[in-house]
């Protein structure tokens, strides 16, 4: 099977005009900003409409024109909305209109099960995560130095 790459600002118009006429569509993830859980090339995400989204909820959001990051939703305040990959320590904002994509699950390590994030394996490691960012710079550093480099990405 011949694999074609797209540029973002070309695919995920696309993909968010397909999900608002009602399709579901599996993206397969690029960028870093999600791991240790999610790995650049290798795990897919199945988007869907935008239900209610609520704090811990991954969404596919445009943060501005033609910009768009997978991320956790770790505040809602009236419209504004923070963002932050699972990887990352800043912070990115969008308003509740500009997320475009709920996350339905995700297809790990070449697996073909979902799983999905209304499971108790994705809701018990969301719990865990976002409770531990006052370590998480510890964490990924050592994931990054000494984990990858010794058994690869998890």
């Amino acid at each position: 099977m011949k694999q074609v790459t797209y540029d973002n600002a070309v695919l995920l118009p696309r993909m968010v005009q397909l999900i608002n006429e009602g399709h579901t569509v599996t993206l397969r993830l690029k960028g870093f900003s999600m791991r240790p859980f999610l790995e650049d090339g290798r795990d897919k995400a199945v988007l869907a409409q935008v239900g209610h989204p609520k704090v811990g909820d991954p969404v596919l959001a445009e943060t501005y024109k033609g910009h768009f990051v997978l991320h956790r939703i770790i505040s809602i305040q009236g419209e504004r909305v923070t963002l932050r990959g699972d990887g990352n320590l800043g912070v990115e904002q969008c308003r509740l209109q500009d997320i475009r994509a709920s996350v339905v699950g995700f297809y790990r390590k070449g697996r073909k099960k979902l799983d999905l994030t209304t499971g108790r394996k994705w809701k018990t490691y969301s719990w865990l995560w976002m409770r531990l960012f006052p370590i998480r710079r510890y964490l990924l550093a050592a994931y990054r130095r000494i984990w990858i480099p010794l058994f690869g990405p998890m």
